[in-house]
């Protein structure tokens, strides 16, 4: 794999570690705008706290704005699709899921990626680097996807389709439905835009990884996870 032939430097040694963390106002920035100092500022510093409650409360947010009758739609014709019938207590069960349990999927989600992104570029390649380092870079990183969620709940509301994304699979919609739609619709832009965004964490945890080398690999697992899901029946 791909690696800089540089002295090696991780968790702050050697790295001006005595700079200030930017704000969190400026990290949600940087995310949008400036990943490689954002990575290079929680290399030094790998806060996530924070970030955390904000990515939680945005994927509340685009949750709860999405009317309870198209909720009850959508319910529903998943039911029939799979030929059975909604449960009555499922419309309850998905108000309260969106206040308590999405929080709690949402921070499953993010650690098991940080816990993914520590096991592949630590151990599995060699990277010097800890889950810390790596969990903050996850956390930050969807900050992207969660903010581009509140802004697709208004055509979710207009279309009726609450699994609205912006996916490869829209560039192809002259593909029949099959296999490959499946595949290209489970590849979310605004995901592979947080791989790339977790990239520069890990360049900038270990600079012997290259940006070019990290965005290779995690984009590569982006793309398998696509082919398995696409064998999955909608």
């Amino acid at each position: 794999m791909d690696r800089e032939d540089r002295p090696q430097s991780f968790a702050g040694e050697g790295r001006g570690s005595e700079d200030p963390l930017p704000g969190l106002g400026r990290r949600v920035l940087d995310a949008f705008f400036s990943p490689g100092r954002l990575a290079e500022a929680l290399a030094r510093n790998p806060v996530w706290g924070a970030a955390l409650g904000i990515v939680l409360l945005l994927g509340t947010i685009q949750l709860l704005l999405i009317p309870a009758e198209i909720w009850d739609q959508y319910i529903r014709e998943a039911a029939l699709e799979r030929g059975g019938e909604v449960p009555p207590w499922m419309g309850t069960f998905m108000r309260y899921f969106r206040v308590v349990g999405a929080p709690v999927a949402i921070t499953i989600y993010i650690f098991v990626k940080g816990g993914f992104t520590a096991l592949l570029f630590a151990f599995v390649l060699g990277d010097d680097g800890r889950f810390r380092q790596y969990l903050a870079m996850v956390v930050h990183s969807q900050l992207v996807p969660m903010a581009i969620s509140v802004l697709l709940v208004y055509p979710r509301i207009v279309t009726g389709n609450v699994e609205l994304t912006l996916n490869v699979g829209s560039f192809f919609f002259f593909l029949p439905e099959g296999y490959w739609t499946r595949m290209l619709g489970a590849l979310d832009l605004t995901q592979l835009w947080a791989w790339i965004i977790v990239a520069h964490g890990a360049h900038a945890i270990d600079p012997r990884r290259s940006l070019k080398s990290g965005s290779l690999v995690l984009l590569a697992w982006a793309v398998f996870v696509a082919m398995l899901l696409g064998f999955l029946p909608r």
